[in-house]
């Protein structure tokens, strides 16, 4: 890559999100890091972007960086059966005692209930999530650090010391905004970087999906399909998802959701 398709890289970067880290500008450019330390203090000298603790900054950062994607509110109470079966399911594959890392998201947020009387160690980057286990549970809780974004209701951290690597789960417990050949796909940089981290920290990545799931697309990969485990969703999967996952050596997980009321309504404690 050129140097000078390297730096207009790292002034979008900077554009988009609160810090750019020597880390994250690695991995989208492929350089070295030192050479990213060039290209900053390069920019830097040239005022185009100001160095700070931690990484570099746009020189007028916007004042509160929103994530893209659906809103928490808007999206908890859409198919709470199939959720809710989705979770019960995910749950089942937990023992007590075990170590597990749950993403953000309104599936997942529906493990809460059957993780009442659990005793596990449970490492989230949902608010929500964290927040009802505590209420409600004995289970030991540990927070990413970060800020709260409000609209997806997730602590996300543009640093890469927030406690992650710290934390090894044998399963991680995932939704995600859609499933295609080419992998698990999200809405926000920001967040697919955060869940990249926590991702790495798993032995098995399960992901929680409603079916509709695989017809829903993005602009941004997460991960690849092989290193998706498991994908538990309900019973309105079509024979080509299911090829597609069998084909990536993804283990398929449907459950009904005929045993829940449709109108039963989720737990709004407050919690993609």
């Amino acid at each position: 890559m050129h140097e000078r398709e390297r730096r207009e890289i790292i002034l979008a970067a900077v554009e988009e999100r609160p810090v750019a880290t020597v880390t994250e500008l690695v991995d989208m450019t492929g350089a070295s890091a030192a050479t990213i330390r060039r290209d900053l203090a390069a920019l830097h000298d040239q005022n185009r972007l100001r160095r700070v603790r931690g990484g570099v900054e746009a020189l007028s950062p916007p004042a509160f960086h929103t994530l893209a994607g659906r809103p928490f509110l808007d999206g908890v109470n859409d198919n709470v059966a199939h959720k809710r079966a989705i979770a019960e399911r995910a749950v089942q594959l937990c023992d007590d005692g075990d170590p597990v890392i749950i993403n953000g998201g309104t599936t997942t947020y529906q493990m809460v209930r059957f993780l009442r009387n659990r005793r596990m160690q449970i490492y989230t980057n949902s608010f929500p999530i964290a927040e009802h286990l505590l209420k409600h549970s004995t289970n030991m809780v540990i927070v990413a650090g970060g800020t709260v974004y409000p609209e997806l209701n997730v602590i996300i951290s543009p640093f890469e010391e927030d406690g992650t690597r710290n934390f090894y789960a044998r399963r991680m417990f995932m939704s995600v905004q859609g499933i295609s050949t080419l992998g698990l796909m999200e809405t926000d940089p920001m967040l697919v970087q955060a869940e990249q981290k926590l991702i790495r920290q798993a032995d098995e990545l399960v992901v929680l999906a409603e079916s509709t799931k695989f017809q829903a697309r993005s602009s941004l990969i997460l991960c690849e399909l092989v290193r998706v485990s498991t994908v538990i969703t309900d019973d309105g999967v079509t024979d080509e998802a299911r090829t597609m996952l069998e084909g990536a050596g993804v283990e398929l997980i449907v459950v009904p959701a005929v045993r829940h009321r449709t109108n039963d309504r989720s737990p709004r404690d407050s919690g993609k």
